[in-house]
């Protein structure tokens, strides 16, 4: 069990989770500022990116690069500073660090060194997605972003189908159409609304059900970041979800087969090994099924 008690003297070393700005730089508060200008040092998932946050705001503090490709490197530096009594900072490019963004090793290991770790709050897209989507706001599901791939993209959007609770996806303007394809096979006509460049110049939200969105996404360019929020299922019963799972049963196995290949736009091979799984056949059994009947 660890307690942790945030506030300290001032003198008393800690590792800060700084939110910086998303889009406006108004979003930044008062308190970011002051622990930036504070610590020791600020670890920076794109250096180049934050030395621009720090001229603008008059911040001296020295950076270092702390990001996905290097944080394992980083970490025992990081957390020998706290120990030697002075305070870091982490940010990333945007947002709250840690969410779909670098941070939550560091935060980890720290906390593993009982090294206080203290979390400022500040901007977050998904929140002010979730909130401007005019869906239910609570419960929430915070996804993050899909699986890039077709496949791996409906399997997880699949076992996401019959949450209760609203559900929040970040989504790279290259995959939105695809994405919004897949929602629409997957969740059907459900309400839904797109979040675009929060908090930016050109800020824009897009409500309506799935295909709605979809025909929208399909219509005009996908520039900037996005955020999708999805109405949850409702209600939805374990004999609901057992239906959907076993839609396969009056199939034949190669009938099975071949309903994969069209609806998830895979091949023989792909779809032979799906079956198998689905029916707990050996993939041989299925694949001469298929290939005999």
């Amino acid at each position: 069990m660890n307690i942790q008690n945030s506030y300290q003297p001032e003198e008393h070393a800690a590792l800060y989770v700084v939110p910086t700005p998303i889009g406006n730089l108004e979003d930044m508060t008062f308190r970011a500022i002051r622990i930036l200008k504070e610590c020791a040092l600020i670890a920076a998932e794109d250096t180049r990116n934050t030395k621009k946050l720090l001229h603008y705001f008059e911040i001296s503090t020295p950076l270092i690069s702390y990001h996905e490709h290097n944080h394992r490197d980083r970490e025992k530096q990081l957390l020998d500073k706290i120990r030697a009594g002075e305070s870091i900072a982490v940010v990333s490019d945007a947002g709250m660090p840690a969410i779909s963004d670098p941070g939550v090793e560091l935060v980890q290991a720290a906390i593993r060194e009982e090294i206080d770790v203290i979390v400022l709050p500040g901007a977050n897209a998904a929140l002010v997605a979730l909130v401007g989507s005019g869906l239910t706001a609570q419960p929430f599901t915070f996804y993050g972003f899909l699986p890039r791939k077709k496949k791996e993209k409906k399997e997880t959007l699949g076992k996401l189908k019959y949450f209760n609770s609203t559900l929040i996806f970040y989504e790279s303007p290259y995959r939105m159409k695809d994405t919004l394809e897949a929602m629409e096979a997957v969740f059907g006509d459900r309400q839904a609304a797109i979040g675009r460049e929060i908090s930016k110049k050109f800020e824009e939200f897009v409500r309506g059900s799935i295909p709605e969105l979809f025909s929208w996404s399909k219509k005009n360019d996908m520039r900037g970041e996005f955020v999708i929020v999805i109405e949850g299922q409702g209600e939805a019963t374990m004999e609901d979800y057992q239906q959907e799972s076993t839609w396969w049963e009056a199939l034949s196995v190669k009938e099975h087969v071949e309903a994969i290949m069209k609806n998830d736009n895979l091949s023989s091979k792909e779809a032979i090994k799906q079956v198998a799984v689905d029916r707990k056949m050996p993939k041989r059994e299925v694949y001469q099924s298929y290939h005999v009947e």
